[in-house]
């Protein structure tokens, strides 16, 4: 994945610069998911609720997850959707979810 430095110009009317709202760029389907809680058990707990957002917005998602154990305190999850439209809804409706 790329990320394009974009330089806002500045409205002639009043004169000021604004970043409004997101970009949605090819191929920029996955988003990435950390998760920190303690042990397994929790952990699977909190990626089970990402993974039924996902399912929300596309059934059709692929995840990948970092191996964990009783002792883990961190996982990482990256769910790659089938357009870019559809992981930006997951972030933003995923808000909700982060601690």
């Amino acid at each position: 994945m790329t990320t394009e430095k974009q330089e806002y110009q500045p409205c002639d009317a009043c004169g000021v610069s604004a970043e409004m709202g997101f970009m949605i760029n090819e191929n920029d389907d996955i988003a990435d998911v950390q998760i920190f809680a303690n042990g397994k058990t929790a952990l699977e707990s909190e990626l089970t609720n990402y993974l039924a957002l996902a399912k929300e917005v596309n059934a059709n998602f692929k995840v990948e997850t970092t191996p964990i154990d009783e002792t883990s305190t961190e996982l990482t999850a990256r769910i790659q959707f089938e357009c870019s439209a559809e992981k930006l809804i997951f972030e933003l409706k995923s808000r909700s979810l982060a601690k």
